[in-house]
């Protein structure tokens, strides 16, 4: 551990959630509650849900670790493979049988090592297949003695996680639920930013300033135009944070979309023949979810839907390119950066790491003080130099929240973040993760999956299929 997690305390926040109780499946443990001394004892799961990050892992790393020094409360230490459609399975692994060297490489490992999921437990729009898979996970929890759990994800995660604890506390069942932040997006509410933003940030500006010079110095008669989209499909953290990559007015990106500016087209356009005329080329960045001034998403393909039923993205650069060449007749590739933005380990943020391992240890100890219901938060102390606490959120705050960027972090154009959001980015890339290698490339974690036994008959057919 280093001394930045050792010196991050939690803090405590006084606001308790109090949702209503959405369904009456009262049932009682069946698993004796040991509580020695005041203190809950039992087993612990950690899952991870959603799109990973370059440094989900290191959250989980941190939660393991901190568990194990607590062995008088956690007794057995357990992964949930694929998150929560894997628990409802019963596919559990037995953390304490992995090498402490393995779980050390997963602060420099991409990807979910314990396998993520998009399936959500829909009161609304499916109770009864939400009633029985709450019956079933906590029948997994009951015959596995889980009285701690931890979930590493970002919005339909945490939902899902305030789901879990007000279902623990209907019930009587003795369970600490805590949320890890984890979303490339930054789109969580009350948290200063989330684990994962700063290297995808990181690795976006890096590729923004090596693609601007590469277009830069191939001459052409007419100039030319990049367009580069990033994810973020409501808020456009990411397409502003490669600002980072503009060190004097001339550098790309010339020009920032993001979701939360409607786009003038014809404005667009003759923004970008001006830079043109002016630089013989035009950098764009790109949002994948920027609208038009009608609020319609540029990328949308309205015949395709995803699992929450929204329009599939095939491609807001695409569209911004045939629109930028029919227009201007001008010569113009599009760059998609897909998932290499948020597996990007290689080139991560040090400061990011710290602050992923330091959220998972902070969960651990909340819930050990006997905290449950809240996602832990990351709180900006200082700018220069650069500080930061962790803190606690209710997750019913949380649940289903989208935090966009302010309209004053932007210019008044509307073209490019200005210092408000530099300043807040800028700490957030620091440091580069020393990364072992093997052969010239990285070595990744690898871990044996223990599995643990089941103990329960395998989980009723789905009510609708479909809803997975």
């Amino acid at each position: 551990m280093s001394d930045l997690e050792d010196n991050n305390p939690t803090t405590n926040s006084q606001t308790e959630a109090r949702n209503p109780l959405i369904h009456d499946l009262n049932a009682e443990p069946e698993t004796p509650i040991i509580v020695v001394d005041g203190k809950l004892v039992g087993n612990m799961l950690v899952g991870q849900s959603g799109g990973p990050t370059a440094v989900i892992n290191a959250s989980v790393a941190g939660v393991i670790q901190e568990a194990g020094k607590y062995p008088d409360q956690i007794v057995e230490i357990y992964g949930g493979l694929n998150g929560i459609f894997g628990i409802l399975q019963e596919n559990l692994i037995d953390l304490n049988e992995e090498k402490a060297r393995s779980i050390e490489e997963l602060k420099h490992t991409p990807g979910a090592a314990l396998g993520t999921c998009r399936y959500k437990i829909r009161f609304n729009k499916d109770p009864e297949q939400a009633a029985l898979d709450m019956n079933r996970l906590f029948e997994v929890f009951e015959a596995h003695n889980i009285r701690y759990f931890f979930y590493a994800g970002g919005n339909d995660s945490q939902d899902t996680n305030n789901k879990v604890h007000l279902e623990a506390e209907k019930r009587g069942y003795p369970l600490r639920c805590i949320g890890v932040p984890k979303t490339i997006d930054n789109d969580l509410p009350h948290t200063d930013h989330t684990p994962g933003y700063g290297s995808a940030v990181k690795y976006n500006a890096t590729t923004v300033m090596e693609t601007a010079e590469d277009v830069a110095s191939m001459a052409t008669d007419d100039g030319s135009c990049c367009i580069i989209e990033v994810m973020g499909r409501a808020a456009g953290w990411l397409a502003a944070g490669t600002v980072l990559a503009k060190r004097k007015p001339t550098d790309g990106p010339h020009l920032i979309l993001i979701p939360e500016i409607p786009l003038d087209e014809d404005k667009f356009l003759t923004k970008v023949k001006e830079i043109v005329v002016q630089l013989g080329y035009c950098i764009v960045v790109t949002g994948e979810g920027v609208k038009n001034t009608e609020g319609h998403e540029l990328g949308a393909d309205k015949t395709r839907l995803d699992s929450f039923g929204h329009p599939v993205l095939s491609g807001a650069a695409e569209a911004l390119g045939e629109l930028v060449h029919g227009k201007l007749d001008l010569k113009t590739r599009t760059v998609k950066l897909g998932y290499a933005q948020r597996a990007a380990a290689h080139f991560a943020s040090q400061q990011d790491v710290d602050e992923a391992v330091a959220c998972g240890v902070a969960a651990v100890r909340a819930a050990i003080d006997g905290k449950s219901g809240f996602m832990i938060t990351i709180e900006r102390q200082s700018d220069e130099p650069y500080e930061f606490t962790t803190g606690l959120h209710p997750l019913g705050d949380i649940a289903l929240v989208e935090r966009t960027i302010p309209r004053d972090w932007i210019s008044e154009d509307g073209w490019l973040p200005n210092e408000k959001l530099i300043k807040y980015v800028a700490p957030l890339v620091a440091g580069r993760l020393d990364l072992p290698t093997k052969g010239g490339l990285p070595k990744f974690a690898e871990l044996t999956r223990v599995p643990v036994e089941k103990v329960l008959p395998p989980r009723s057919p789905l009510v609708h299929p479909e809803s997975e």
